[in-house]
């Protein structure tokens, strides 16, 4: 379970961070697969693993579906150390399950821009409280494979946005654009973690990073956690029979 401390830390900022939740082996295996998923050409695939950097340049390598990478990534997708902190926060009568993952590598000069923000009301990254129970869209689990400090690109957060009715100014100026970094938005702090640290937020938190400027890479592996909704999937004759877009509204046959 959560503690009560946690659960009112997430409750007033958005965010929580776990310490020292990969051990380093644990580490040092995830850093030892990544040097070779990186070696995956930009905009090209290896089975379900993609390497989605050719359109963010600027974001650095972005390896979607980072789960399918081995026996490391597969270790992290019911880790013992947060999967009460995602049942917690989605709802305790909801089932979890893993919406996403990637690594991202970064190297100097590189940055994430500032994104998300409760202002925008969407229904699958919401934070909402009600009669004891949170109930939130989307939990991410921003897992650090190395030291996070001054000038190594750390995530940025604004605490509190996740509950904010009205845009954070900078969203109209240059912070939000790709390529830019936190640095200079107001509220917004950095989150220096170690390597087998994880931050914990829920995605309508206002984040993004701070540019890195020290030699080497910045690494982390983000899995996105959140609640599953009814599905339906049709027989294979249905499916053969349907318009493209009456297919776009219905999962694949089940057949």
């Amino acid at each position: 379970m959560t503690t009560e401390m946690e659960d009112y830390l997430f409750d007033l900022n958005g965010y929580i961070i776990l310490k020292g939740v990969l051990d380093e082996d644990h580490v040092a295996q995830l850093n030892e697969s990544t040097d070779e998923l990186v070696k995956i050409p930009r905009g090209e695939s290896r089975g379900k693993l993609y390497n989605d950097a050719g359109k963010y340049e600027s974001l650095g390598i972005i390896l979607r579906n980072t789960v399918e990478g081995g026996e490391p990534f597969e270790r992290l997708i019911a880790h013992p150390a947060w999967m009460n902190h995602i049942q917690r926060f989605i709802g305790s009568t909801e089932k979890p399950i893993l919406e996403q993952s990637q690594l991202m590598v970064r190297e100097s000069g590189e940055a994430t821009r500032l994104h998300s923000g409760a202002h925008k009301r969407r229904m699958y990254t919401q934070f909402r409280y009600h009669n004891g129970e949170f109930r939130c869209g989307e939990i991410n689990i921003l897992m650090a494979l190395t030291d996070m400090g001054p000038g190594d690109g750390a995530t940025m957060v604004i605490p509190g946005s996740h509950k904010s009715n009205l845009i954070h100014p900078a969203f109209g100026s240059g912070a939000s654009e790709p390529g830019a970094s936190l640095e200079s938005v107001e509220g917004a702090i950095e989150i220096h973690m170690k390597a087998g640290d994880a931050l914990l937020f829920v995605d309508c938190l206002a984040h993004g990073s701070a540019k890195r400027t020290n030699p080497g890479q910045r690494r982390i592996l983000i899995y996105r956690y959140g609640p599953k909704w009814e599905s339906f999937y049709p027989s294979k004759a249905m499916h053969e029979r349907l318009t493209p877009e009456q297919r776009k509204l219905l999962n694949p046959s089940d057949e």
